[in-house]
């Protein structure tokens, strides 16, 4: 940091620490008004190029979009981390996490997007006690963070929503807006990837599952279990058991990704493989029951249903 009157100069600066290859830089001139200030401006500011030069893409430019506090933002990306690993603790976590986020500033529009995931991940999750009420609350949310700030994000949300009330129409519309309005984000595509296989066409949803990988550097798991489960769809056992794989690599509790590892090995004849990932699927949810997700599973093609939830039943899921 230099100083010259009343004019801060602050350069920050990225190194890979392994092979000594400078990654990103920048330079921020301030006005030396109030320095807690001016720290909490550009600690933000670096980590948002930070997450789009790392991690995120582009996505972290709209997702911080609509807030100045520091704490507020943090606590969105404590929260959405949280979300993310699809555990039931976790997302109870990030219900929590997220409300302080709101608390911090009720004008910021990820803090809304956000809790409409939870809301939404509560039905997925089977934590809801009352889907209905949860996909009700999910819907405003999404709609008030769009009011914010019109960005990606909760039309994916809406999108995910829409399948789960098999408004399959309104899903793709949804899912199509997010993708244009953020095309270089693989969030959007992956949502795209997700309602196009959950409308029966799935063949498809892969191409578009594929780019959404390869636009985010570092997916989350959901990238991959989507794209297994359109292989499973497709009949394609052994690629969506890849596909699968990597997603449980990346989040060993992710129950869907164990879920798509129970059908793909007992439709592939591999009992003794899929009994192991159905014990998996036990041990994330010992309540997990077949026949109630059954009659809550969206794939709009029921035979195809049928068919992935007798492969659970060969397996000993019950």
């Amino acid at each position: 940091m230099q100083r010259a009157g009343d004019r801060v100069r602050i350069t920050a600066q990225l190194i890979d620490a392994l092979k000594g290859h400078h990654l990103w830089a920048e330079r921020y001139d301030r006005e030396m008004k109030d320095i807690f200030a001016i720290q909490d401006e550009i600690t933000m500011r670096i980590l948002i190029a930070l997450q789009v030069r790392l991690t995120e893409g582009e996505q972290a430019t709209y997702q911080s979009k609509g807030t100045r506090n520091l704490d507020a933002y943090l606590k969105y990306l404590q929260g959405r981390q949280c979300a993310l690993t699809y555990k039931k603790d976790d997302n109870i976590k990030a219900r929590k996490i997220t409300e302080e986020a709101i608390n911090l500033d009720p004008n910021y529009h990820g803090g809304y997007y956000l809790l409409s995931l939870v809301e939404l991940q509560d039905v997925w999750l089977g934590i809801s006690k009352s889907p209905g009420e949860s996909l009700k609350r999910s819907i405003e949310l999404a709609k008030k963070s769009i009011a914010l700030e019109d960005t990606s994000a909760p039309h994916q949300i809406l999108a995910s929503i829409y399948v789960l009330m098999r408004k399959y129409d309104d899903a793709l519309a949804e899912a199509r807006k997010a993708s244009e309005m953020e095309p270089s984000g693989g969030g959007s595509h992956m949502i795209l990837g997700h309602v196009l296989f959950m409308s029966d066409r799935a063949d498809e949803a892969i191409p578009v599952l594929e780019k959404a990988i390869r636009l985010n550097p570092y997916p989350p798991s959901n990238y991959f279990h989507n794209l297994a489960w359109a292989y499973v769809v497709l009949g394609k056992y052994e690629e969506a058991i890849s596909a699968a794989k990597r997603a449980v690599r990346i989040e060993p509790g992710n129950i869907l990704a164990r879920l798509v590892l129970v059908s793909s090995y007992s439709l592939s004849d591999r009992e003794a493989e899929a009994r192991v990932e159905a014990e998996e699927v036990l041990r994330i949810n010992p309540n997990w029951s077949v026949d109630e997700n059954e009659k809550r599973a969206t794939l709009n093609n029921r035979d195809k249903v049928k068919t992935i939830y007798d492969s659970y039943r060969k397996a000993g899921l019950k």
